[in-house]
């Protein structure tokens, strides 16, 4: 089948590009935001026509939750407008959308991992543009799976494990909140996940499902930086601090853990353990 790649440029597109090389039997269309603005509606028909996919999967998004504060007009241009013009066109096509969320959509007060069916309550520009943009894909799409994730990271792109692995050679001991608590989310096996989803999917056949999908376990952001350390064997020592000590421009959630067990029963996933991913994409780098 043909599959339109957008945001190829990230860490999950990057992601999508290195798996692609496993899947001959499909054709893979990858489109960075220079090659394809998805807010743009002409320019996403002509893409659509030249590739005729079978699936969108729609890795674009605006990204910085502080910069969404300063500038909410470009966050909610992609983040929701962008979405919905994929939908659109992704539905004449009669193609599968593929879209990724975000736990931001939550407002960070429960104490155990979100479920799909747990109340939504975004708080900030980010939040909302994320949360909009599945409502117009559930409300435009003919077939879509929305997957919510968690504190992506990769060996692409800018992200915290590589802040963390550059902290650690150069620095002594480093400062992390330990205040914050969610679900770490390797994009390779996010990648990988989506892959085997779709290898399930029957021809023809529509779906209208949102889902869950990190990496099994919760942890701080200091845990985390903590693992980092000790699997990268770098000998910089984490100090846990307040979160107040690093004030933020756009709201962050408190607790962001993401129970993952729907989709993974649904499509007979193996969700690894957050640790056990970490390591494996340190060993990669």
């Amino acid at each position: 089948m043909n599959i339109l790649v957008t945001g190829s440029g990230g860490q999950l597109g990057s992601e999508f590009r290195a798996l692609s090389v496993r899947y001959p039997r499909h054709r893979f269309f990858f489109f960075d935001h220079a090659g394809l603005d998805i807010r743009d509606r002409k320019q996403v028909r002509g893409v659509m026509e030249q590739c005729r996919p079978a699936v969108v999967l729609n890795c674009a998004a605006f990204t910085s939750v502080d910069n969404a504060e300063a500038e909410p007009e470009k966050a909610y241009e992609v983040n929701r407008d962008g979405a919905a013009v994929l939908a659109e066109n992704a539905k004449e096509h009669g193609a599968l959308l593929v879209h990724i969320s975000s736990y931001y959509v939550f407002d960070g007060y429960a104490g155990v991992p979100y479920k799909e069916t747990d109340e939504t309550g975004p708080v900030g520009v980010y939040a909302l543009s994320k949360f909009q943009g599945e409502e117009l894909i559930r409300n435009s799409a003919s077939s879509f799976l929305i997957i919510r994730t968690g504190w992506l990271y990769s060996a692409f792109g800018v992200n915290f494990v590589k802040t963390m692995l550059r902290l650690g050679r150069e620095r002594e001991s480093v400062k992390v909140v330990f205040d914050r608590v969610g679900s770490p989310a390797y994009a390779g096996d996010l990648a990988q996940a989506v892959m085997n989803i779709l290898e399930k999917q029957e021809p023809g056949k529509t779906c209208a499902a949102t889902y869950h999908l990190a990496n099994e376990g919760v942890c701080s952001w200091y845990d985390f930086a903590v693992a980092v350390m000790r699997f990268a064997k770098l000998p910089c020592r984490v100090l846990p601090v307040d979160s107040s000590e690093f004030p933020v421009a756009g709201p962050r959630p408190c607790y962001s853990a993401l129970n993952s067990r729907a989709i993974a029963k649904d499509y007979d996933l193996d969700v690894p353990w957050w640790q056990e991913s970490l390591e494996k994409m340190l060993e990669s780098c």
